[in-house]
């Protein structure tokens, strides 16, 4: 990659230093490949801003943290507005804790992703779609689905370093990755309910 853009992480401080073989070079090693993939993954694939990547950076460097405080912020830089964001409704946001608590899972008041459903049932409910029940049971039922899974990957790991960056990775990349997959199950959900007429047959 670019030297103007390894300079750049290092000022925003997202990588730490190499080291000056030189006057005029530096050499970076094993760890500093490793940290730009992170950074890369973070901003390109996972679309953080600066400021939410150096904070989920920070606290991937955080020696002793709690992998709950890990994920904590994890979670919270994937909601960072990258856009002004509407408040949403009480009761939108009543109905997703709701749900939640319907299923039985763990979580405080102040989880991110209880806006961030409820501004999409807000969404719904702009277009007069009032999501019924077995609507929004069908997507925590995904969820818990997904979530397991992102849980049973980090039990393969034994090197603590390796469990709070995938968690950290992990959290910032699954949205994009579901979303992917949803999409094309999308088209295949399509594809069964709605056939398409063979040519030439309007019937």
């Amino acid at each position: 990659m670019p030297l103007s853009a390894v300079k750049y992480y290092q000022r925003e401080g997202l990588l730490p230093e190499g080291i000056r073989s030189a006057p005029n070079q530096v050499e970076y090693g094993e760890q500093h490949v490793k940290r730009v993939r992170l950074i890369r993954a973070l901003l390109e694939a996972g679309g953080l801003s600066i400021a939410a990547t150096r904070d989920v950076i920070r606290a991937l460097d955080t020696e002793g943290a709690p992998l709950a405080e890990t994920f904590s912020v994890a979670s919270y830089a994937m909601n960072t507005p990258r856009i002004a964001e509407s408040v949403p409704s009480a009761d939108a946001r009543e109905r997703v804790m709701r749900l939640a608590r319907a299923e039985g899972w763990a979580f405080t008041d102040d989880n991110p992703g209880i806006d961030s459903a409820a501004r999409a049932i807000d969404g719904l409910n702009a277009i007069d779609f009032d999501a019924p029940d077995e609507y929004l049971l069908a997507y925590a039922k995904a969820a818990a689905v997904a979530a397991a899974a992102d849980v049973r990957a980090l039990t393969a790991l034994s090197d603590p370093d390796q469990v709070a960056e995938l968690m950290v990775v992990g959290t910032v990349l699954g949205d994009p990755l579901f979303a992917g997959l949803r999409r094309i199950a999308q088209a295949d959900a399509t594809h069964d309910i709605f056939p398409v007429a063979p040519d030439g047959d309007r019937s």
